[in-house]
């Protein structure tokens, strides 16, 4: 397993969920960090898995 792929599995068991805020726009600086760096993340992963020609859904 990658970093990125690690780091997702951290993230989501660690961090909160902030998706279930209604309006994202009303967030403190600090939850726009986590939203942030929750993107970060999962982007580099998905590119990780892409460039290993892996999918990220599992069967």
């Amino acid at each position: 397993m990658s970093l990125w792929g690690m780091l997702s599995r951290l993230n989501r068991r660690v961090l909160p969920a902030i998706h279930k805020v209604p309006d994202l726009s009303r967030l403190n600086g600090f939850q726009k960090a986590v939203v942030g760096w929750k993107m970060y993340v999962t982007y580099r992963h998905l590119d990780n898995l892409k460039r290993k020609g892996k999918s990220p859904i599992r069967s």
